[in-house]
């Protein structure tokens, strides 16, 4: 059965999901670390895509779009209901054609607080929680955001979201959240977003593996093909025919599946995830791979 550092260690494993600058879900869930504990963990995803949807409907760009994604993630907890996270990408995209497309850099800081509102344990030995989390997210770099190989669209982002998590007496797990995201941008009006995620999971001494739902509504936003995204394309001649993309109302359904293995007693542990596109508004339709090291300890024992 899991111990509390344990499951810190897979918390870990949680967040090295692929990371995108359009894929905003907060890089939170439902576990709760023991006040001390400190999680470190870098991670690589590798994604790509020859398909955009263009609205709703999918068109074949008859060329593969590749992205290298090195993520570093990071929590400490501050007491036993309330955490810190830190998160920063470094990430390399071109079109696999033309190396000259090729953008890189560091994307955006993320700072996160999570806090355990409420807990309860049942008799039968499962228990329910709900907790809350705040973030901002802000640009580290002067990367281009106005075009289709683009890093990132410079945005400060402020987001909130509520969790809610129920674990079962033999470890299955269920867990969804509803989260907000604010953007804001001095040259686009990036469109705010809901955010949803459904996850459900297994504990298991040896590993621990997950399905996740991820989902984002802008709340507005322009269509690709319109005749206002037309014209707000003429007026920004500076950053070419793709420069309003930033303002697309962007949509998704994402699907992932990770799995996490212990390695060295509850200390070091490696997690792989798969992760695709099924689908989307103003979006590309990705896949893709990742692996990461999760390393744990309590610095105050």
């Amino acid at each position: 059965m899991f111990s509390n550092t344990t499951k810190l260690s897979i918390l870990g494993a949680l967040i090295l999901l692929p990371y995108s600058s359009l894929f905003a879900q907060l890089p939170i869930d439902g576990f709760y670390p023991k006040k001390g504990d400190l999680t470190i963990a870098p991670g690589y995803t590798f994604k790509t895509y020859d398909e955009y949807y263009v609205v709703k409907n999918t068109v074949e760009l008859g060329e593969d779009t590749e992205t290298s994604i090195f993520s570093f993630y990071t929590q400490y907890a501050i007491s036993n209901r309330f955490s810190a996270t830190v998160t920063l990408p470094y990430i390399s995209t071109e079109k696999e054609s033309d190396p000259s497309s090729k953008q890189n850099d560091l994307q955006d800081l993320g700072l996160y607080i999570k806090s355990l509102i409420i807990k309860k344990d049942f008799k039968n030995s499962s228990k329910i929680s709900l907790g809350a989390a705040t973030g901002i997210t802000f640009p580290l770099s002067n990367y281009k955001e106005g075009g289709i190989i683009s890093i990132g669209n410079q945005a400060t982002s402020f987001d909130g979201e509520a969790i809610i998590h129920y674990e079962t007496s033999f470890k299955v797990f269920a867990e969804a959240s509803l989260g907000y995201s604010l953007r804001d941008n001095k040259d686009y009006d990036i469109p705010n977003a809901l955010l949803y995620s459904f996850k459900v999971g297994y504990l298991h001494q040896l590993f621990y593996a997950h399905a996740k739902l991820d989902i984002q509504d802008s709340t507005s936003g322009l269509d690709i093909g319109t005749d206002e995204f037309g014209l707000k394309n003429s007026t920004l001649t500076e950053q070419g025919l793709d420069g309003a993309l930033p303002e697309t109302k962007v949509g998704y359904t994402n699907l992932s599946f990770t799995i996490y293995v212990p390695i060295y007693k509850n200390t070091l542990g490696l997690s792989a995830n798969y992760s695709s596109t099924l689908d989307g508004r103003n979006f590309s339709k990705e896949t893709a791979y990742g692996v990461g090291i999760v390393y744990n300890l309590n610095i105050i024992k």
